[in-house]
Formats: structure tokens, C-alpha cells, sequence
């Protein structure tokens, strides 16, 4: 076969491909006219974990900052403004919105996933592991670590979840890494029953199980206290016995009482 004849039949090919998926385009644009939305299915990925959203709430969201969707035509839904809407939801992580052809419109969101409750006399809030914070839910409580005492910061009902002040913010960031190595580590996960901040923010770890008392300190130097807490378990008690004190707070030692 010469050049120039597959040089054409290159072409002809190629006009041909280019016809067919314009037509498939075209009916596709057609068929996505003539399918009406009918029914609204909402998808809670990660509702066995937490739940604190339900699809009756994102109906709600919908049906008040949205409007009308139902027996409209597919392609008039903005599926970009209703995940915009519902990813704006404090306890949402994120969204996905799409018309199946049978004209259900689906929504597929996950949840934030709270590690902390931070606990004040004046109200609390969850924090995830990247350091958001978003409020409590009425609807349901998560079993989380809880921090409580002189929290260095407090958030007025109505107010933004956003700490303003340097100094309480790099205090939070650290408190929230200390969260995620006991969350992470396969000998604290669950060890940790309680946190207290003491004045000036310093933690007090409180265990599971046993009567100690570990004075942390500083949210600082997070895997050298650890360390020193596995000293403690490892070597200290199974010779002295218990303590109800074990500070952890000196370099290179461990102060009991």
C-alpha cells in the first residue's frame, strides 16, 4: 500500500470517528434533556462511623438554599451549587452530586471525622484531625478523646469556629499533633481516657486504667514524654508499684509521687 493512500484512508478514519462521537454527543445531550429528575437519593458513606447527618437534612438544605430540582430537566440542575451547598455544612467533609438516566439525582457525601471534644464550661466543639473545628451536633455525640479545664480559648455561640490569637492557635496545632500520635499508635489508641489543660495549658494525661496522674505539660516534645510513659509502665511499676503522680515534664527524668 502506497503512502499516499494510507495517508487517505488515515483520513477517511478519522472523519468517520470524528462523526460518531459528535452524533453520541448530540444524543447523549438529547437523552440528558429528556431525562427529568424524580427522586433524590442521599449516600452516607461513612454512616457507620459517625452520624451526624441524615438524609432528611440534606433534603432540608437543599429544598431551603436550593429550590426546585424535582421534575426539572437534568440539565438544568446545577450539580456544582449543590455540592457547594452541602460541602459548606460544618459536619460535611465533602460531597458528590450526579444524575443517574433513571433521573434519581444522587448525592454520595462523607463526613468530618472528629479525633478531640474540647470541653469548656461554656459550650465545646470537635476538631478533626487536620485541625478544623466545627461545632457540637445536636443530633448525635461521637466518642472521641475530650480535653477539658483552662482551655486557652473559648468561641461565643453564633461566633466563627476560628482562633484568632497566635499563641492559642500554635497551642491548638500541637494539642491536635499529641492527639493524632495517640490516635495513630498502636500502644496508646484508647489508653487515654481524659486530657485536663491546667492553667497556662498545661495536660494532664489521665489512663484507662490504673490511678496515675501523668503531668505532661506543654503540648512539646510529644514522643520523648510518650517514651517516658512507656518507661513508667515498663520498669517503674512492675518494681515501686503505682503512683498517683508521674510527671513527665523534666528532661531525662520521670518525677513520681
Amino acid at each position: 500500500m502506497s503512502n499516499r493512500t494510507r495517508n487517505i484512508l488515515i483520513i477517511v478514519f478519522s472523519l468517520l470517528l470524528a462523526s460518531v462521537t459528535l452524533v453520541s454527543y448530540v444524543m447523549g445531550r438529547k437523552m440528558e434533556r429528556s431525562v427529568v429528575c424524580n427522586k433524590l437519593n442521599v449516600i452516607i458513606a461513612d454512616s457507620t462511623e459517625n452520624n451526624f447527618v441524615h438524609p432528611e437534612k440534606i433534603k432540608s438544605y437543599l429544598d431551603r438554599e436550593y429550590g426546585t430540582y424535582m421534575g426539572i430537566s437534568a440539565d438544568s440542575i446545577n450539580l456544582a451549587r449543590i455540592e457547594s451547598i452541602i460541602d459548606k455544612k460544618s459536619a460535611v467533609y465533602k460531597s458528590e452530586a450526579y444524575i443517574t438516566p433513571d433521573g434519581t439525582l444522587n448525592i454520595t457525601l462523607t463526613q468530618r471525622r472528629p479525633i478531640v471534644r474540647f470541653q469548656s464550661p461554656d459550650g465545646g466543639f470537635y476538631a478533626d484531625s487536620y485541625g478544623y473545628i466545627f461545632p457540637l451536633q445536636n443530633s448525635y455525640s461521637s466518642h472521641v478523646q475530650i480535653i477539658d479545664g483552662d482551655i486557652p480559648f473559648h468561641f461565643s455561640r453564633g461566633e466563627q469556629y476560628e482562633i484568632k490569637d497566635a499563641k492559642a492557635r500554635e497551642w491548638f496545632d500541637r494539642t491536635i499533633n499529641l492527639i493524632n500520635y495517640l490516635d495513630n499508635s498502636k500502644l496508646w489508641k484508647g489508653k487515654i481516657v481524659q486530657i485536663h489543660v491546667e492553667k497556662g495549658g498545661g495536660l494532664i494525661l489521665v489512663p484507662r486504667e490504673g490511678k496515675e496522674k501523668f503531668y505532661f505539660g506543654q503540648p512539646v516534645s510529644i514522643e520523648d514524654k510518650m517514651r517516658k510513659m512507656e518507661d513508667y509502665y515498663t520498669h517503674i511499676l512492675p518494681e515501686k508499684g503505682a503512683y498517683s503522680k508521674v510527671d513527665l515534664r523534666f528532661k531525662k527524668q520521670i518525677v513520681c509521687k
